[in-house]
């Protein structure tokens, strides 16, 4: 008998190293691929003893940049991390694959109507819905991070639908780690003491984040956040702007998106949906509604949700007061008004 043998028979199976899991990160050679890919390798999105192996995707013209972000990786020596495929084929980049991260997009430049960016951006995840539908794993989670995310998504689960629909999701956890990110300042104190913010709706300038839940732990145990902040001039009007128009602060301060950001909350997106959320604790997620809360079903919105065992379930029974009504309507009817753009782009 070897030594190795007998190291597994004194050791037992927690030994035994996990099946890698595949995951896929379209636009991987720009900013937000950049920043998620080596957070991907290191064990932040599925936890620190999944091994990984990484599909990226990227367009021809950035094929080389590509092969240099996967020369990158190959350098870090990340121990996860089993194999990496570098390709601009989205067949090769979806074969097999039980995770995408869907980062690339057409971006919204100067002078271009809210249509032709749509229309773009439908015939891309048109594209790539269909390889994944045809070569992925049949179980394949999905998160769409590319703007206008809530609407991608939706497009995707159209051309994809053997994928199920509740494996279909767009990032608002970026808007959601924003807003306990404002209230952690606000307050002078961790940010792992706040918990139960909402983003309802859309990720755009519409969305409406939601402190009403919101708790703080402090050394008297568990108090909402709207008393400690005793402000409410402060949490419906800047505070709303802050988180809406982060994004656009960040690129004028930059000169360039939030990737770090966004790449961090991608991976907490996953790693909670993957691994579960905290108990007592829930996240924001864009999902395909299903009536809850008067959201009309057919929209990809988001919602507070609860992770257990690789399923999102919504949070119910949570009181809606006449402010946030107003809010949750208005960006409900900019999803419907997009879905209906996105829709005449089909045909």
């Amino acid at each position: 008998m070897s030594k190795n043998a007998v190291r597994v028979l004194v050791t037992g199976a927690a030994d035994i190293e996990k099946e890698p899991i595949r995951v896929l990160v379209t636009g991987a050679a720009g900013q937000i691929g950049y920043a998620l890919v080596p957070m991907v390798a290191r064990g932040a999105m599925l936890g620190p003893d999944q091994p990984v192996i990484l599909h990226m995707l990227d367009i021809e013209p950035a094929a080389e940049a590509l092969n240099g972000v996967k020369m990158e990786l190959i350098d870090a020596a990340f121990p996860l991390l089993k194999d990496v495929i570098a390709t601009t084929d989205v067949v090769e980049a979806c074969t097999g694959v039980d995770i995408a991260v869907m980062v690339g997009g057409f971006p919204r430049k100067e002078g271009m109507e809210r249509k032709d960016v749509m229309s773009k951006n439908v015939s891309i995840y048109k594209a790539q819905a269909s390889a994944l539908e045809k070569h992925a794993n049949t179980n394949c989670k999905v998160l769409v991070v590319a703007n206008p995310a809530n609407t991608n998504a939706l497009i995707l689960k159209e051309f994809a639908p053997s994928i199920p629909e509740k494996n279909i999701t767009c990032l608002t956890r970026l808007d959601h780690n924003r807003a306990l990110g404002q209230i952690s300042e606000r307050l002078d104190i961790q940010v792992s003491d706040v918990k139960n913010v909402i983003i309802w709706g859309n990720h755009s300038s519409t969305q409406y984040p939601d402190v009403s839940h919101v708790t703080v732990t402090s050394s008297d145990g568990q108090k909402p956040a709207r008393e400690l902040i005793a402000d409410d001039q402060w949490l419906r009007t800047e505070f709303i702007k802050t988180v809406q128009q982060r994004g656009a602060a960040i690129i004028k301060a930059r000169k360039l998106s939030s990737a770090l950001s966004a790449a961090s909350s991608a991976c907490d997106h996953i790693r909670d949906w993957v691994l579960g959320t905290p108990k007592g604790t829930w996240v924001s997620m864009g999902v395909y509604s299903d009536g809850s809360y008067g959201i009309p079903s057919g929209l990809i919105y988001s919602f507070p949700v609860t992770c257990e065992k690789g399923e999102w379930s919504i949070v119910q029974g949570l009181k809606i007061n006449e402010f946030s009504r107003t809010k949750m309507d208005a960006t409900a009817n900019e999803l419907i008004e997009e879905k209906s753009l996105a829709y005449s782009c089909l045909n």
